[in-house]
């Protein structure tokens, strides 16, 4: 990985794949697919030896323990200065508390000082709220951003699994208050789920926002070590337990998906991270291994490109028909608004200076 990406709209360069360490630890909820630090460490050395800085953990993943196990594995690399440390709160970490979860401004200083000395540090680059707890004032989570960034306590702000109107009002009162803004916006987006597509990548593009992508490969669904059978599906990993149905328009997904990868000749795992990474308003791809030769599989994806004819193919065996209202915003039924024949577009070529949007060499 020898290009960065600049993050939203700001001037932090972020790798285009990031580690995700949700299964770095064996406690917790994530206890079940964990590594433990010895069986990480190739993981995390292969990632730094790869070029990648963009790492993303959260006080709720194995209990804290990701945290720790992230905390000793850079100090003893002796690499923090290089590295986008990335870190979220919203989670409970003591069940008796009422305000030890959730987004308040007690919860959110508590959650980054704890933060803080699990991973041995002072200061996060990139931290998140990780999901919206439905009931604090946005404003209070962007001011709390605010004088965390002037307290020398994160660098950069950013959400995580929140609604679009939600995200938008935080950057209006960052952007009208002169605070700090949000630059990243957290989301699943995958083959198999393109649910963001409509609301968030707009929202994203018009306000400043780079969409970092979790589950790229729809909870494995997408690597080909699922097969479909008669009640449901065979293999082995989180989705083998039945708790996550799978139908007929994913199964169809996976089809195009195998059909496009054997031309390829590459594996589907890499197709399907090579599509996500190189959408609209995609600034990185969140990516977790269980093991330094998954990770490299992982890695390759960003050494091809994907033929517009067979990406035509995977977009639409993914596409879902829009729901109103977002059916009326296509060109289609815009041509209910302004006649064709009029020739009214947009300003023209060269009427702005363009905005450097491209990669940023090492």
């Amino acid at each position: 990985m020898n290009h960065y990406y600049l993050l939203g709209r700001s001037g932090l360069r972020v790798s285009r794949l990031a580690l995700g360490t949700m299964n770095f630890g064996t406690g917790g909820f994530h206890a079940a697919y964990g590594r433990t630090e010895a069986q990480a460490e190739p993981i995390f050395r292969r990632y730094l030896e790869s070029g990648g800085n963009l790492i993303d953990t959260a006080d709720f993943y194995t209990a804290g323990e990701s945290e720790r196990i992230l905390g000793r594995l850079i100090d003893s690399a002796k690499i923090r200065d290089r590295l986008v440390l990335t870190s979220k709160f919203t989670n409970t970490v003591d069940p008796t508390d009422p305000n030890a979860s959730g987004n308040g401004r007690k919860h959110m200083i508590r959650a980054v000082e704890e933060s803080l000395r699990r991973l041995g540090t002072d200061y996060l680059d990139l931290y998140l709220l990780h999901t919206w707890d439905r009931i604090t004032p946005v404003e209070e989570v962007v001011r709390t951003f605010d004088d965390l960034v002037r307290a020398g306590k994160i660098r950069y702000a950013g959400l995580s699994d929140v609604p679009a109107w939600y995200a938008a009002r935080a950057q209006s009162v960052a952007e009208a208050h002169a605070m700090t803004p949000m630059v990243t916006v957290q989301l699943p987006y995958s083959l198999v789920a393109r649910d963001i597509e409509p609301e968030f990548v707009p929202m994203a593009q018009t306000l400043g926002l780079g969409l970092t992508a979790w589950s790229p490969l729809g909870g494995g669904l997408l690597t080909g070590k699922y097969r479909r059978t008669g009640d449901g599906l065979s293999g082995t990993g989180r989705l083998g337990d039945g708790t996550r149905p799978v139908g007929d328009a994913e199964w169809r997904v996976v089809e195009a998906l195998q059909s496009v990868a054997g031309e390829l000749d590459r594996p589907m795992a890499q197709v399907a991270l090579n599509w996500a990474i190189t959408q609209p308003a995609v600034g990185s791809v969140v990516v977790g291994a269980s093991s330094a030769d998954q990770l490299d599989g992982n890695l390759a994806a960003l050494d091809f490109e994907i033929p517009g004819e067979l990406r035509d193919r995977l977009d639409a065996a993914s596409a879902r028909p829009l729901a109103a209202p977002y059916s009326m915003f296509t060109p289609a039924y815009q041509s209910w608004i302004v006649s064709p024949g009029l020739g009214i577009g947009d300003k023209p070529t060269g009427y702005a200076p363009p905005v450097f949007n491209g990669p940023v060499a090492a």
